[in-house]
């Protein structure tokens, strides 16, 4: 008899065990399909790129000009999207209704971020034997509006974080990395003027005409929108990006000036929309209880986003400079590998410590990057700089072309598009004279004290070159909760495949017909070599006027070139000769013997590119250096750069 039970015991065990086999058999196969539709994703953008590529080869091999690689990539986008939507099989995603316990304590007026689905306790299988069950978690994806939609539509759209932690830090830290701080710094007045006061005036003015456009349209939209909601459009919708029109520009070789005012103001303004985006956030976060304005809540706004651009400025810069001690100091330029791994961590580094601070990472990395090539690149192996350069140029011609594409396949496979079409056509009308706002009216403050003035034309082409592009898409998807957002992300898609398509492929023509001459030549700063020659490009028109801003440019100058650039880099005059007597044991403890020992190359010392931001021409390099009179140059009309005197810009 107990031999009888020992034996149905174990067959009850086998069949138990049998069971729970064929569950985890079916979850590998579960697991398995969710890997297929996961490659075959990223196969349908890896194809993607690839088709761009190979269409940008026969463009540039037949001379193409009237269509630009992210025009293309946002038309295969569209393409492939359509394709996905309405021609791929449906796969109905399995699912079970589930409702949250009346005696809850949970507050659910904001969904969980995970939900464990516990099944029954036990499940009896015969007799006495029984197994527990598993308990499932499931994070929160968001508000689901088809749910007879195909799993491949699921995957095919992105966590709106993957923008932001993933794709955009390498888009700005190549602007920063890769400015020509020479032209950037010589039109630097014009510059903060669109992208800082530009951005904001046209974020107030879209929002505001936004709002109004709201009122008049059905009740049913018009409810769902407060004032923060269409001002928060207007920050989204305010940055351009241009890469069309600059792309074109350095093809026909445009005046540098025209080129570093619509770069420059690109590359700012993504940081100043993100941060006044931010700050509108906050504003309805921490003040505002209806979304109505309140000015004691707005003027505390004002100090969230100069207080959050200018800490993330710093903690950008600091990482740039502590990169550039970390890489004089130290010998791992001998090992160029573990040198260039370093230099990518410690940029991306700058990027996540401001996110965790609460601050900006955009701003960090794209001043970050300023600050690496100013500094650290002169410290790079030759082997490093080639690498850093040529990767975070490749890093960010995928990452744009792939956002681009992203935007053309979302419009169709993404789930929760609003398509309104008055909305959609105030958004269009409101860009475009939030755009006009920025240029034609700052152009006329600045010309009153701008010598020379920016011409006419110049001021038409600044307006064309208003393409939106990556960053107000990444704010527009980041959330789409509620109908309005909804309805600002379906906006945003088309404003920017319009600009993209239509206005990037048409600027070939805005230049002929506005008369804009080309073809004289874009001189390219050069990399920072060892005993590479200065040449001063003051024959050339300048930007600002250096009268305008003498006094905080040499200053500023005076400092780089004599106290920044000794300590950060192996740059001379060393710090022995610069600062002070009583400073002498900490200048010894700070130069390296490379300062001391390198020599000069036919009268010039080592410099890097962007010592060439003198507009005068250079005086003869001083044969002997007095330390004690270096400090009063500070303000004196003349300033040693690298050796070279200069009035600095």
């Amino acid at each position: 008899m107990n031999l009888y039970i020992a034996f149905v015991n174990i067959f009850l065990y086998i069949i138990v065990s049998c069971d729970a086999s064929g569950t985890d058999i079916a979850l590998d196969a579960k697991a398995t399909l969710l890997h297929r539709i996961d490659s075959l994703n990223l196969l349908i953008y890896t194809c993607l790129l690839t088709l761009t590529v190979l269409t940008i080869w026969v463009f540039k091999h037949r001379r193409v000009s009237w269509l630009h690689e992210t025009g293309l990539a946002v038309i295969y986008g569209l393409i492939v999207g359509a394709i996905i939507r309405y021609g791929s099989s449906t796969n109905e995603i399995t699912y079970i209704d589930a409702h949250p316990d009346p005696d809850s304590k949970y507050n659910l007026s904001v969904p969980p971020d995970m939900v464990r689905f516990h099944f029954p306790d036990k499940i009896q299988v015969t007799g006495d034997a029984s197994i527990p069950n598993k308990t499932y978690a499931y994070s929160f994806r968001g508000e689901i509006v088809n749910v007879e939609q195909n799993e491949i539509d699921l995957k095919a759209t992105f966590d709106p974080e993957i923008f932001f932690n993933i794709i955009l830090p390498p888009i700005i830290f190549h602007a920063g990395y890769c400015l020509k701080r020479k032209y950037f710094f010589r039109n630097l007045g014009a510059i903060l003027t669109f992208a800082m006061v530009g951005t904001a005036l046209s974020a107030l003015v879209i929002g505001s005409l936004m709002y109004g456009f709201v009122q008049l349209m059905p009740a049913s939209l018009a409810s769902s929108f407060t004032f923060l909601d269409t001002l928060y459009f207007g920050a989204l919708i305010s940055p351009t990006d241009p890469l069309t029109v600059l792309a074109i520009f350095s093809q026909l070789k445009v005046d540098v000036n025209l080129y570093a005012m619509i770069f420059g103001e690109s590359v700012l303004n993504d940081a100043v929309a993100l941060v006044l985006s931010g700050a509108i956030q906050n504003y309805e976060k921490r003040y505002s209880t209806d979304g109505e304005f309140e000015i004691t809540a707005f003027l505390a706004a004002i100090g969230d986003f100069i207080g959050i651009f200018s800490l993330s400025l710093i903690v950008g810069a600091l990482m740039g400079c502590l990169t550039a001690l970390m890489t004089k100091f130290t010998h791992v330029r001998d090992w160029p590998l573990l040198e260039s791994a370093l230099f990518v961590l410690m940029s991306y580094a700058a990027f996540l410590i401001a996110e965790v601070c609460e601050l900006t990472g955009v701003v960090a990395v794209l001043f970050c990057g300023i600050c690496q090539a100013h500094y650290t690149y002169n410290n790079l192996s030759a082997d490093s700089r080639n690498r850093t350069k040529q990767l975070f140029e490749l890093l960010n011609f995928l990452a744009e072309n792939f956002i681009f594409t992203y935007i053309g396949v979302s419009m169709f496979t993404f789930p929760k598009h609003h398509f309104d079409p008055w909305f959609i056509i105030a958004g269009f009308l409101t860009s475009t004279l939030g755009r006009a706002v920025n240029i034609y009216p700052l152009s006329f403050l600045l010309n009153l004290g701008r010598k020379p003035p920016i011409p006419m034309n110049f001021q038409h082409m600044l307006f064309f070159s208003g393409l939106r592009g990556a960053m107000s898409f990444a704010l527009a998807i980041r959330n789409t909760v509620s109908e309005a957002r909804q309805a600002m992300l379906t906006t945003t898609s088309l404003i920017v495949i319009a600009t993209v398509v239509l206005q990037g492929g048409a600027a070939t023509h805005a230049l002929a017909y506005l008369r804009i001459p080309t073809g004289q030549g874009q001189n390219e700063e050069s990399d920072a070599l060892p005993f590479r020659d200065v040449r001063n490009d003051s024959q050339r028109g300048s930007g600002d006027s250096g009268s305008e801003k003498a006094r905080l440019a040499k200053l500023w100058g005076a400092i780089d070139s004599r106290l920044l650039k000794p300590l950060l880099t192996h740059a001379r005059p060393p710090l022995t000769e610069t600062l002070p007597a009583f400073f002498r044991p900490l200048a010894r403890l700070l130069t390296t013997t490379r300062q001391y020992t390198q020599g000069d190359n036919n009268g010039l010392r080592r410099t890097d590119s962007d010592s060439d931001l003198c507009i005068d021409e250079p005086q003869p390099v001083p044969t002997s250096i007095d330390p004690q009179q270096l400090w009063p140059g500070l303000v004196d009309t003349r300033i040693s750069v690298e050796g070279i005197t200069g009035s600095n810009i």
